[in-house]
C-alpha cells in the first residue's frame, strides 16, 4: 500500500512539474493596432490580422507590415507577456501620400507615436552605449562616430562604432582612449576605416 501511495505521487509530482515546464511555451495575446488599418502584416512570415487580437508563443518574433504606397516595416519584437503593438507605415509614392491626405487624424497618430518612439530609442541606446554621449570624437590619428551595426544588420537596438583611422597608430590609440575612458573595445563592436592616402 506504501508503494503504491509512493508511486502515485511520483506520478502526481512529474505531472505536476512537466505542466510547470511546458507553460514556458504558452502563448500570449498580442493586441495589434496598424496605421493604414488595411496593410498586409505577418508574424514571422505567416499573415495575421492587422487589427486585433493574435496568440502568440513567448519568445522573438519579426512583424512585417506592407501596403501599396507606402515603405515596408520590419521589427524584432520579444514577446514575455500580453502586450500591444503599433505597426505604422509612412507613405512613399502618390498613393500613399493620397491615403493620407484622407486620413489625417491617423497620420496625426502615426507622427505622434513615431516620435514617441524615437525618443524611447535613443532612451535606450544612451543606456546601453554611453560612449555615445561623447561622439563625434577626434583624437590623435582617429575620428569616431556612431553607425549601423554589420553584426545585427536591420535591428536598431544594436549599433557599430566607426573609427577612421588618419595614420597607423590610430587603431592603437582609439582602443587606448576607449580603454582609459572606461569603455571595454572587446565589448563594443569596432569597425575600422583608413582615410585614404593615410
Amino acid at each position: 500500500m506504501a508503494r503504491r501511495m509512493l508511486f502515485f505521487l511520483v506520478v502526481i509530482a512529474l505531472l505536476i512539474g512537466g505542466f510547470v515546464v511546458f507553460r514556458g511555451d504558452a502563448e500570449h495575446t498580442l493586441t495589434i493596432k496598424s496605421i493604414p488599418n488595411d496593410l498586409t502584416l505577418t508574424l514571422d512570415g505567416r499573415q495575421i490580422p492587422a487589427n486585433g487580437d493574435v496568440a502568440v508563443k513567448a519568445g522573438r518574433h519579426t512583424l512585417t507590415g506592407e501596403r501599396h504606397g507606402f515603405e515596408t516595416y520590419t521589427e524584432t519584437v520579444e514577446i514575455h507577456a500580453d502586450a500591444g503593438y503599433k505597426m505604422y507605415l509612412f507613405a512613399d509614392d502618390s498613393e500613399g501620400r493620397a491615403w493620407e491626405t484622407a486620413h489625417p487624424d491617423q497620420v496625426l497618430e502615426t507622427e505622434s507615436d513615431a516620435g514617441r518612439r524615437f525618443d524611447e530609442l535613443n532612451g535606450r541606446l544612451e543606456a546601453k552605449y554611453p560612449l555615445l554621449q561623447e561622439l563625434p570624437l577626434v583624437g590623435r590619428g582617429f575620428t569616431i562616430d556612431q553607425g549601423v551595426s554589420r553584426a545585427h544588420p536591420g535591428d536598431s537596438e544594436y549599433l557599430a562604432f566607426y573609427i577612421k583611422l588618419t595614420y597607423p597608430e590610430g587603431r592603437k590609440n582609439a582602443r587606448d582612449w576607449l580603454t582609459g575612458h572606461g569603455y571595454d573595445p572587446d565589448d563594443l563592436e569596432l569597425i575600422y576605416t583608413v582615410r585614404p592616402g593615410g
